[in-house]
C-alpha cells in the first residue's frame, strides 16, 4: 500500500520498505559491528585486541578499572616507534602538544587510581595517516562530592602503508588494570552488508504534544549505552537530567561551553547536560550525544556534547557544550532516562529521545 501525504510525498509501510542501516540497531543492513573485544581475567598491564578486520572507521570503548595506579597509552599495530604526535587538553585548560611519540597519550604526568571511561573514533584508510579522536571520564575519586575529570584529545598514527589490525591499551603506572577492565572495538564501512549490529534500540520517545518531561521509559540494563536527544523549544527550557529517578544529591559534573575554561557542581540532586554549559532559559532547539558506561558496582561515568542553536541563520552562531558527569550509584544500573524541563516553557512536539545499549 501506497499513502499519499502533503506536498505529494510518499509513505508506503513499514513492511513494505527496505531496512535502512543507521550505523546504530535495529534490523538494517551494516552498522557498527564488533570487531574484537579483550575483557582482563586478571589483572595486567595490556589489554590488546588484535586481527581487526579491515574497516574504514573504528569505535573504541575502553572501560578500565585499576589495581593501583594507571594511565592508558593507547597503540596501533603493536608500533613502537616514534610515530604518533597528539593534542590534548585536560579539564579545559590550554593545548598541549606532544610529537614523535612512541604511543597516544593525553597525560604529561601523574598517574589515576580511578575508574576510567575512553570513546575513540578512527578514521582507517590504509595509504593516509590515521586520525583519532578521543574523550574521556575519569573518576579519580569515589562519591558525587568530587566531579570526574575531562581529557579529549586528536592523534595521528603517521603510517601511511598499512590498514589498522591492533589496537593495544597500554598501562605504564606502578598499578595494574584489573580483572574486567576491557577494550571493545567496532567498525563501520561503506560496503558492509551485515546484520548483527552492536548497537541495540532500547528506547525511542517522541512528544506527541509539548510538555515539561522527555522520558526514556524503563529499558533493558545494558554495560553501554548511547544516548541522542533532539528538544524543540516551545518557550523557554532548561534540561535537567536524572536516571532512575533518583532525586538525592548523587551527581557530578564537569564541563566547559563555548571553549571556556571547565566549571564544575558536585553532589547535585541532577545535572543540567544543556543549561549547565551554555544558559539558562533556552529558547531554541538543541542536540545531544551522549556515552555511558554501565556497570552496576562501579559509578556511572558520562561522557556528551551539546550545541544549541542560538538564534536563526547562518550569521549566528550556536554554542556548545562538552562535559562530563558520573551518577555515584554503585549498586544499579540505569535503566530510565528523564530529561525534564525545569523553566516556563514547554518541550515542542517532535521532541525526541533514542537510547541504544550493547552488552
Amino acid at each position: 500500500m501506497v499513502e499519499w501525504l502533503a506536498g505529494k510525498r510518499v509513505r508506503g509501510t513499514s513492511s513494505e520498505r527496505t531496512p535502512l542501516g543507521t550505523g546504530l540497531g535495529g534490523t538494517g543492513v551494516g552498522g557498527w559491528v564488533e570487531l574484537g573485544r579483550t575483557t582482563l581475567g586478571s589483572a595486567g598491564d595490556t589489554i590488546s585486541v588484535a586481527s581487526l578486520s579491515d574497516k574504514r572507521y573504528y569505535m573504541i570503548l575502553t572501560d578500565t578499572t585499576p589495581s593501583g595506579q594507571v594511565r592508558t597509552y593507547p597503540r596501533i599495530n603493536n608500533d613502537s616507534g616514534s610515530n604518533y604526535s597528539i593534542r590534548y587538553q585536560k579539564d579545559g585548560v590550554a593545548d598541549v602538544t606532544l610529537t614523535s611519540q612512541t604511543y597516544f597519550t593525553n597525560y604529561t604526568g601523574g598517574f589515576s587510581s580511578g575508574n576510567a571511561f575512553h570513546v575513540s573514533y578512527l578514521a582507517n584508510y590504509a595509504s593516509k595517516e590515521k586520525l583519532l579522536i578521543n574523550h574521556s571520564n575519569e573518576n579519580e575519586t569515589l562519591g558525587a562530592g568530587t566531579a570526574p575529570f575531562r581529557r579529549e584529545y586528536t592523534g595521528k598514527w603517521a603510517n601511511t602503508s598499512n590498514a589498522v589490525n591492533r589496537w593495544d591499551a597500554l598501562n605504564f603506572g606502578t598499578g595494574d588494570f584489573a580483572t574486567g577492565s576491557e577494550v571493545v572495538v567496532l567498525g563501520w564501512d561503506p560496503a558492509d552488508t551485515h546484520t548483527t549490529n552492536f548497537w541495540e534500540e532500547l528506547a525511542s520517545v517522541e512528544l506527541g504534544s509539548a510538555g515539561d518531561n522527555l522520558g526514556s521509559g524503563t529499558f533493558s540494563a545494558k554495560k553501554y549505552l548511547w544516548i541522542q536527544v533532539f528538544l524543540k523549544a516551545s518557550g523557554t527550557y532548561n534540561t535537567r537530567f536524572r536516571v532512575n529517578s533518583d532525586v538525592g544529591s548523587n551527581y557530578a559534573v564537569r564541563w566547559s561551553d563555548n571553549g571556556t575554561a571547565d566549571s564544575s557542581n558536585t553532589s547535585e540532586n541532577a545535572f543540567y547536560p544543556i543549561v549547565d554549559g551554555v544558559t539558562t532559559n533556552i529558547t531554541t532547539n538543541s542536540f545531544m550525544n551522549m556515552f555511558i558506561v554501565n556497570n552496576a558496582s562501579n559509578e556511572k561515568l558520562l561522557i556528551w556534547n551539546g550545541i544549541v542553536q542560538n538564534t536563526a541563520g547562518a550569521t549566528n552562531a550556536p554554542a556548545r557544550v562538552e562535559g562530563v558527569a558520573k551518577w555515584a550509584n554503585t549498586s544499579s544500573q540505569i535503566t530510565d532516562i528523564d530529561i525534564d524541563n525545569t523553566s516556563t516553557g514547554n518541550y515542542d512536539t517532535g521532541s525526541i529521545i533514542k537510547v541504544w545499549g550493547a552488552d
